[in-house]
């Protein structure tokens, strides 16, 4: 169910030389985190001011290409320039949102403001599934079947349709149903990591049992 997150691979191998670029021209990851922001508000920017039609949607695909590449890159150039933080996974998180945020603010400017609302909130609990998960021990789940990567391509439908009826209910239902999935997943992960953990536990626990603890009762 990963849906075209399947595609990243085959997507960074085309970035590999650029990514190299990036990397020997000392380009900081956050340059490409905020770059891919700025792609995102220049697609909601082409949504509010374009009627939809072959040119919006070919002014669109190409920015949100450019807001998955930057997407894809900044993680790639902290890894191989060793410059991984932290507070670089946190942008990394922070620039994923405001990017479809500043799309879904275009759509604002153009379109009735329940089903673009509705879809801003649905957009956000695939995200929240995940990233709750990988608080409590999970991997951090990513893909499908309506992940970031869909939602771009239904981006670029709005941009040639101009179909809100079709796409923004699209996008509500595929990140509800992503969302369940993830949290199916998720919930299966954490079970399993419990079971591996009372697992090792037990042993530990009679092992103790069989013998006197230390008089002064202190950790190890």
């Amino acid at each position: 169910m990963d849906g075209l997150y399947a595609l990243k691979p085959w997507f960074a191998d085309r970035l590999a030389s650029l990514r190299s670029t990036l990397v020997a021209r000392g380009v900081a990851p956050a340059v490409l985190t905020w770059g891919g922001v700025a792609f995102g508000a220049a697609a909601g920017g082409v949504i509010a001011a374009l009627p939809p039609g072959p040119i919006a949607a070919g002014a669109v695909g190409a920015l949100l290409v450019g807001r998955l590449a930057c997407a894809n890159l900044d993680g790639g150039v902290a890894r191989e320039s060793g410059r991984s933080t932290r507070a670089g996974a946190l942008d990394n998180e922070l620039g994923d949102r405001l990017a479809e945020f500043a799309v879904l603010a275009g759509c604002l400017a153009a379109y009735p403001a329940a089903p673009v609302l509705g879809a801003a909130l649905a957009a956000t609990l695939p995200s929240w599934v995940s990233l709750a998960g990988a608080a409590a021990g999970a991997p951090r789940l990513q893909g499908g079947p309506s992940g970031k990567t869909e939602r771009c391509a239904q981006f670029v439908l709005l941009a040639l349709t101009g179909f809100t009826a079709l796409v923004f209910p699209l996008m509500i239902l595929g990140s509800l149903v992503t969302a369940a999935l993830r949290l199916v997943r998720v919930r299966r992960e954490l079970r399993r990591l419990d079971t591996a953990g009372l697992g090792t536990a037990e042993p530990a626990a009679a092992s103790a049992g069989s013998a006197p603890a230390p008089a002064s009762g202190g950790a190890r």
